[in-house]
């Protein structure tokens, strides 16, 4: 049975999810975006073709990808411990999530930029637009409902990497799952936690896309 003491366990539990979730996304997205535009622009078929930045920011972002996010965790932990002071918690936490999640984001970014219409490029580039104005007002701008998709599916992967933090005392729900759920065998504790999670990004990914079909509306 779920006293009060563990329902405000839980509830601490899903704040501290939350917390690593959101944080994770909105410093992800500042190492990401600026990733996704570079691999766009310096792309062979770009607006600045880059050979040389393309293929190294090609090859951070693979070798990035490559490595399980419980094995990045454990490999990262003197970075986590001297930029937090600790290696364990939902605030060192954020430090691997947003190693790992910015890669995941610049992919998808890039990806969003790529489906954008050759035709609005050329036409804003053969009319003077300068690259920063095509990054800004055509790329971004032409590309922003599926961006905003992308923010819901970068923060449903961040919230289930931030659960998988729970088996180093990452803290959140995924710490509760483990710690209660695990070694003590209290399969209800488990449970509650998992419906919590699935809750959590179904709500999220609603609210997204939402947002992404009134942003398409307002387009048409």
């Amino acid at each position: 049975m779920l006293d009060n003491d563990t329902i405000m366990m839980l509830v601490e539990g899903t704040r501290d999810t939350l917390y690593m979730t959101l944080v994770s996304t909105l410093f992800g997205y500042v190492l990401g975006l600026p990733m996704g535009i570079l691999l766009t622009v310096t792309d062979k078929e770009g607006i600045r073709p880059n050979a040389f930045v393309y293929k190294v920011l090609d090859v951070i972002v693979n070798i990035l990808r490559s490595i399980p996010f419980l094995i990045l965790l454990i490999l990262v932990m003197p970075i986590t411990k001297l930029i937090v002071g600790k290696s364990y918690g939902s605030t060192a936490t954020i430090v691997p999530l947003v190693i790992a999640a910015a890669p995941f984001i610049a992919r998808m970014v890039e990806s969003s930029l790529k489906e954008v219409d050759p035709g609005v490029i050329e036409a804003a580039v053969s009319m003077g637009a300068g690259t920063g104005t095509v990054i800004w007002k055509v790329l971004l701008a032409e590309a922003r409902t599926s961006l905003l998709v992308g923010v819901t599916i970068a923060i449903g992967t961040i919230l289930g990497y931030s659960a998988m933090a729970g088996i180093v005392g990452g803290g959140g729900l995924g710490d509760i799952a483990t710690q209660y759920g695990y070694y003590r065998y209290q399969t209800d504790i488990m449970i509650v936690t998992i419906i919590i999670l699935v809750v959590l990004v179904q709500i999220l990914q609603g609210i997204g896309m939402m947002l992404s079909r009134k942003l398409d509306k307002r387009r048409t």
